[in-house]
């Protein structure tokens, strides 16, 4: 699969550099993203709409705008060079990315100049430290209990940089979420000035990848591997795990008023009009991985998959048919914005008109 193909070089990349001399390597998190006039055609894997602006993230920390909905595109200044996979933008000035080597970004100008606000080294000492001061407070459960989640903890922490985020979601300004690699998930109230890690409150023993979180309404859905869905209970203040009908991975979650969607691998979608209680299959027409989602005017939903395919709905999910791209490429993300439809994926950012 497109996003396992990633992971495998990434993986055999690691693996590699030992090799290199230690003279000849350049740490990405303090390497400003170059600066280039092909950014807008290389691999980008997320985008989000900053108010009327579209701004799309991807490989070497290229962050890539538009203001005039995709015809021209221009870069922004980003003092990473980390793959960027996710964007979300819960105001027109306010933004956050996030990615590989635990990457965390955020802009206050709409996306033109990023400043780091947290990463890989810093995400591990952070976590253990917030996790051993709920064991001293015994809201870990048992002592066994908090023993062994410490130690789950303690391996994921190790790991450091190697370890990425893989979405991010903010209701506002101040609240938001981050998630990632085995159950990285990390809360702010505060625009991002501090964060707090959840990694004891979700219902996810096997500790599996986070890929996709989003709200809905007052409801926070994250979704991941093995049919993996969680729901944010707030009274609790825990991620509870809902049952669905597919065991495969869930890429994403997107909806419009009270439909949640869950969509993944080899066309799998699923519908729910109930907050999660109950789920029925989407006919989707294809096999291959959906890969993004977003919602359009009052009951409008697009997916695309790794294949370069468009679904599009306009009854807020109950049916979707193919949408034809000009040159269909495969795809990661995809955005409304006015008449415009646009995606991104190995081949950059591609605009045209929705009808």
């Amino acid at each position: 699969m497109f996003l396992q193909s990633i992971r495998c070089a990434l993986v055999a990349l690691a693996l590699a550099l030992p090799a290199v001399a230690a003279a000849d390597f350049t740490d990405v998190m303090n390497t400003p993203a170059s600066m280039s006039p092909l950014a807008s055609k290389g691999l980008l894997n997320g985008l989000a709409l900053a108010g009327k602006r579209i701004v799309a993230v991807g490989q070497r920390g290229h962050i890539v705008y538009s203001d005039d909905n995709g015809a021209h595109w221009q870069q922004a200044k980003v003092p990473v060079s980390s793959d960027l996979v996710a964007v979300s933008f819960p105001t027109p000035e306010q933004g956050w990315a996030v990615g590989h080597d635990g990457m965390v970004l955020h802009t206050t100008d709409g996306g033109a100049n990023w400043a780091t606000q947290l990463d890989g080294h810093r995400m591990g000492p952070l976590m253990m430290e917030q996790l051993r001061a709920q064991a001293a407070k015994g809201q870990l459960g048992s002592a066994e209990d908090a023993s062994r989640l410490l130690d789950e903890a303690g391996r994921v922490a190790a790991q450091g940089a190697e370890n990425p985020f893989l979405d991010v979601w903010f209701a506002d300004a101040r609240h938001g979420y981050i998630v990632g690699a085995f159950n990285l998930i990390f809360e702010t109230s505060d625009g991002g000035q501090t964060w707090t890690s959840c990694f004891a409150q979700t219902e996810n023993p096997e500790r599996l990848h986070l890929y996709a979180v989003h709200g809905l309404g007052q409801d926070v859905y994250i979704t991941g591997e093995q049919g993996l869905v969680l729901k944010l209970d707030r009274e609790a203040g825990r991620f509870r795990a809902l049952s669905t009908p597919y065991k495969g991975t869930y890429f994403g979650v997107v909806g419009t008023g009270p439909v949640v969607i869950v969509y993944g691998l080899r066309g799998n979608a699923y519908r729910s009009t109930d907050n999660g209680a109950h789920w029925e299959p989407i006919d989707t027409g294809i096999q291959e991985g959906m890969t993004g989602a977003t919602t359009f005017g009052s009951n409008g939903i697009a997916l695309v998959s790794q294949a370069g395919s468009v679904l599009l709905s306009r009854d807020g999910g109950q049916h979707f048919a193919p949408y034809r791209l000009t040159k269909p490429t495969p795809t990661s993300a995809v955005a409304v914005s006015g008449d415009v439809i646009v995606t991104a994926g190995v081949l950059g950012v591609k605009a045209q008109a929705l009808h």
